[in-house]
């Protein structure tokens, strides 16, 4: 797989892929700030099917996804990925990172024939996915310490 640089809003960036260990340091900041670090760390993270990109802005990781081999029972698609543990540092959110670091995901997943994303989106997030394509399935959830969510998807 290759790394990719672009020249995006007068930000010089970068995504590549990242280990799951670099990014617990985003994870933990943006999703579970009050948590300890260890609640950053998913079931799967380290399989071989898993991988995690970062969105680097001079050498330094401001934002990370993941994708882990995943169905959902409410999909019926046989070749599913999930997104997970996406996030940008509040500084650098609304500049569009999240948006090119999910496009570049999802691009990785086309070549290995996926035919779904979905993810487990918080209610905060949920305008950020339908901007991407993504619509909600079933009804909404708790997280128990995290909160609302709703399962969303998209065909690739």
């Amino acid at each position: 797989m290759f790394d990719i640089t672009y020249l995006y809003q007068n930000l010089n960036y970068i995504i590549k892929h990242i280990s799951a260990t670099e990014a617990y340091t985003i994870r933990h900041p943006v999703l579970r700030n009050d948590k300890p670090i260890e609640s950053c760390i998913f079931d799967g993270d380290n399989l071989s099917s898993t991988f995690h990109l970062g969105v680097f802005i001079d050498k330094k990781l401001i934002g990370v996804c993941s994708f882990f081999k995943c169905n959902h029972q409410l999909l019926t698609e046989e070749f599913q990925y999930q997104l997970r543990g996406m996030a940008v540092l509040n500084t650098y959110q609304n500049k569009g990172l999240g948006n090119k670091i999910l496009n570049y995901g999802e691009t990785l997943l086309k070549e290995k024939n996926t035919n779904v994303i979905w993810c487990n989106a918080r209610e905060k997030a949920l305008n950020f996915y339908k901007k991407m394509g993504y619509e909600i399935i079933g009804e909404p959830f708790n997280i128990k310490d995290i909160g609302l969510h709703y399962v969303m998807w998209k065909k690739l």
